[in-house]
Parts: C-alpha cells; structure tokens; sequence
C-alpha cells in the first residue's frame, strides 16, 4: 500500500503551446511527490503554433515527460490512440491540453477507479464550454445512448482515468477511424463518474470544428452499430408498404371515377422522395465499404516521427 502508483497522463496537443508548458508544471506539483509520473505529449500535427519546440523542450528537462510528434493531423481520438499505445503506468489518465481540467483532479478519479473500477468519466455540474461545442457534446451523448447503448446518465467525458487491463484491451483496436469511449464501453461495464472542476478556456479555441464533430459521429455510429443500415432497412419496408396501399387507392379510385385526371406533381414528389430515400440508404452503405476499403489498404490510425522518451530521441 506504500509503494508509488504509476501514473501514466495522456495529453494529446494541437497548437497548445500556450498552455502545455503550465500543464505539465502543475502535473508535476500535485502529482509527483506520492507518485510514479510518466507524462505522454502527442503532437497531433500542430501547424498555428511551435508546439512541437515547446514539447520537445519538456521532454528534454525532464525525464518523466514522452514526447510523440505525428506527421500529420490524425484527430483527437487517433492521438490519444497513440499515447494510450506508448504508456506503461497502471493508472492511464486522459485530459486535454487546454487547462479547462485542473490537474488537482486528476486524484480524486484515480481514488475512485481503486474502488474496482475500469474507467472514471468526469462529470461536470457547469461546462464552459462554447454553446455550440455544449450543443454537438449533447447530440454526441444522445447518440451514443442510442447505439452504444449507454446509460443516459453516463457523460462521456474526455477527461477520464482508465486501468492498465481495460488500456490493453482498447490498444488491440487498430482500425483507423478509432473512437475511445466506444471501445470502453464495448469492452467493460464497470464504469465510474466523479464529479469535476471545468474551467473556461483562457487560451486560444477549440480545435473541434463542426466538421470534426461530425467525423467522430460518423465514427460512431459506422464503427460499433450497423443501426443506420437497419434504419435504412426498416424506412424501406415502411414505404413499400405505405406505397402498396396507395397504389390498391389509386386503382379502387380509377374503378369509382374513371374521368379523373392522374395527379403528376404528385407522381413527381413521390419520385423525389423515394429516390431520396434511395440515395440516403446508398450513402450509408458506401460509407460502410469505404471504411472497410480504407482498413484493407492499410490506413494508418497514426503515424510516429519521433519519439522522445528520458532524454533520447528515436525516430520511427
């Protein structure tokens, strides 16, 4: 009970050069002196900033702190992805690079993931968060309620503590379009919240976009549900028999009033219609093939430039 936890930090960092250099100092100060630290920075292809210098700085003063540089912007999840693929802590801690999470927190998910726990979600009674960003993380959690079938009280948070055995099991994953929560919660249900401090960011803005958002929801419903192909499916049924049904009306109607005149704005709109339906269904269908296209020609989840790890450097 004496002995230092390991404590593994993730941080994935895009254009957080203003904030990155605080955060691992106040990582360092609540968290050193009772246990075993390793800091893991992951560059996701920064291009606004000099993240990558003020990283590697961190990486060479002090011997606790990795540092992974990417060729590219690969997302969030693929980023954390890569850290989670490199950590070795029993403890595997999850927060971003923007200081909305103090790192005085980081503690009490850990306290609470010893309770038996294999992931602790942080839950916050106010996020200052943009309205627009509060707005996509609640869409995000209706849908993941629906296909991941998530409780509704669960908030899928990206401030999160996760045990080593659950980190073995998500690292399996290699497809490319990855989607952390989604693997936490195919995998266990032993999931914990703890309620957390969520500070306004005082640098810079959030690098989710609406396209971002839109890219991870993609990612969630065609990676762990095949529920948009079974509504296609189920809407597909539903207007084969709503169309039979009007045609047996059209007919009946033709018997009864042979002189009326056929409708051909209404031919046209249900023509519209149907082929919309049509194109939808085709869509998420191709959707599917092409993330399975994309997996057989081998597109990378990441791509490591370097590595810098107790004051060495070693390229991949």
């Amino acid at each position: 009970m004496n002995a230092k936890r390991k404590i593994s930090i993730v941080v994935p960092v895009y254009n957080g050069a203003a904030t990155v250099p605080r955060l691992v100092n106040e990582i360092e100060r609540e968290l050193a002196a009772t246990n075993e630290l390793e800091m893991i920075l992951v560059n996701d292809g920064s291009t606004r900033d000099n993240s990558d210098e003020v990283c590697t700085q961190l990486a060479i003063e002090k011997d606790w702190v990795v540092y992974i540089d990417l060729f590219r912007n690969f997302g969030e999840h693929n980023a954390v992805m890569a850290g989670l693929n490199h950590s070795t802590g029993d403890y595997v801690v999850i927060m971003d690079d923007d200081l909305q999470n103090p790192p005085s927190e980081v503690i009490k998910l850990i306290d609470e993931l010893d309770k038996g726990y294999d992931v602790v979600f942080s839950k916050y009674a106010t996020k200052k968060h943009a309205f627009y960003r509060n707005l996509g993380s609640s869409f995000n959690n209706l849908v993941s309620s629906l296909v991941l079938k998530k409780p509704r009280n669960l908030y899928l948070s990206s401030f999160k503590v996760v045990s080593r055995p659950l980190v073995d099991q998500i690292i399996q994953y290699d497809g490319p379009f990855p989607y952390v929560d989604g693997l936490i919660l195919r995998t266990t249900q032993r999931y914990s919240t703890v309620e957390a401090v969520h500070l306004a960011r005082e640098v810079g803005r959030s690098g989710y976009t609406l396209g971002k958002l839109i890219s991870l929801w993609l990612n969630m419903l065609t990676n762990f549900s095949i529920l948009p192909l079974r509504a296609a499916t189920v809407v597909g049924f539903i207007l084969a028999a709503v169309s039979g049904i009007a045609s047996i009306a059209v007919i009946v109607e033709r018997f009864i009033n042979p002189d009326l005149p056929t409708g051909w704005a209404s031919v046209i709109v249900v023509l519209l219609f149907l082929a919309s339906v049509q194109l939808v269904a085709m869509g998420l269908m191709g959707e599917y093939l092409g993330r399975v296209l994309l997996k057989l020609n081998k597109l990378p989840q990441f791509s490591v430039r370097k590595i810098m790890r107790k004051q060495t450097e070693r390229p991949l």
